[in-house]
């Protein structure tokens, strides 16, 4: 049929003006970014601050047991663990799906052994004959260190893209880079406060693949920005930005919304522990193409490029917008 495929509505090429809307952006942005600052440092305590810390960061018991030769069922266990309602817990299989591990934290006044005993009574009811291999509690200074290593680990990353972006295009771009994932992963931060939703090992992951991402969707937007400075050496910089973007648009697009669309259904049919990994993705996407066109794209414009042998003059940010 002449209408097939669907994706041939999109026009294959546009004319937006997004230096026009750049200052309204910023402004935007910086609001949104303060305001998730705030909700991630407020209460001002440990380990988290406003985050909701899981049991990774918290502290807390861990049950390992097998059920061999038979597979764990999952979904058993869960629903037993949520009718006590034992407070926090995760659980995973391991190996070949006939070994699982369940953590949790000792509820308030209660005591740990005796939160132990229940949470296997709760476990064999589920499943019948099951053999506890191992037990283990985690303390806050633990959890405590594996808090620094992850934020570590998120700022490292950053610091590694400002030096690849800073070897392959310029400085100016790299810094560009690094504003726009630093607005990435700071309004992640404050989407997880706001929401409370849990923030863990699997989170720093969700975040460090948004990085990834985010960095992708800038490579792809710059190269073409490159290309087009030395095609167009006297178009004025805020032009060569404009149709950059507009170039690129339709494959940012198309990518994102492939995305989203995959993480969507993993987020409906992927259960309770795959939900918040989808959706911190699917915003991560989406934020992700923002700034690589209203927050990566108007630091160039600001900072100024080479341009051939003459360097072009840097704009001010109030002559973003025409006149």
């Amino acid at each position: 049929m002449s209408f097939w495929p669907l994706i041939k509505i999109l026009p294959v090429r546009t004319n937006f003006r997004f230096v026009d809307f750049a200052k309204y952006a910023g402004a935007i942005s910086i609001v949104a970014a303060i305001a998730s600052l705030a909700l991630v440092l407020i209460p001002f305590k440990g380990p988290c601050g406003g985050l909701n810390c899981g049991i990774d960061f918290k502290g807390g018991t861990v049950l390992e047991f097998s059920t061999a030769p038979k597979i764990v069922d999952l979904a058993k266990v869960r629903a037993a663990l949520a009718e006590k309602e034992l407070g926090d817990f995760r659980l995973q299989a391991f190996g070949d799906n006939t070994g699982a591990m369940v953590s949790f934290q000792n509820p308030p006044g209660r005591d740990a052994n005796a939160a132990k005993s229940e949470i296997r009574r709760e476990i064999e009811r589920a499943l019948g004959t099951v053999k506890f291999t191992n037990d283990a509690t985690v303390g806050a200074k633990v959890s405590g260190e594996l808090f620094t290593s992850g934020i570590m680990a998120l700022l490292v990353a950053i610091a590694l893209m400002l030096v690849y972006i800073w070897f392959r295009f310029e400085l100016q771009f790299g810094l560009g880079a690094v504003v726009a994932l630093f607005h990435d992963v700071l309004l992640t931060f404050g989407l997880l406060a706001f929401t409370r939703m849990e923030f863990s090992l699997t989170t720093i992951a969700a975040i460090l693949t948004i990085i990834g991402y985010s960095m992708n969707d800038t490579v792809v937007v710059f190269d073409r920005l490159r290309e087009n400075l030395r095609k167009y050496k006297k178009m004025p910089l805020r032009e060569v930005i404009d149709l950059s973007i507009n170039e690129t648009l339709s494959r940012t697009i198309i990518t994102g919304l492939t995305a989203i669309l995959a993480l969507g259904g993993l987020a409906v049919f992927g259960g309770e522990a795959l939900f918040g990994f989808s959706v911190i993705m699917m915003f991560g996407i989406a934020l992700g193409t923002y700034s690589s066109i209203y927050v990566a794209a108007p630091v160039i414009l600001l900072w100024g490029v080479k341009r051939g042998e003459e360097e072009a003059t840097p704009i001010t940010f109030g002559a973003a917008s025409r006149p």
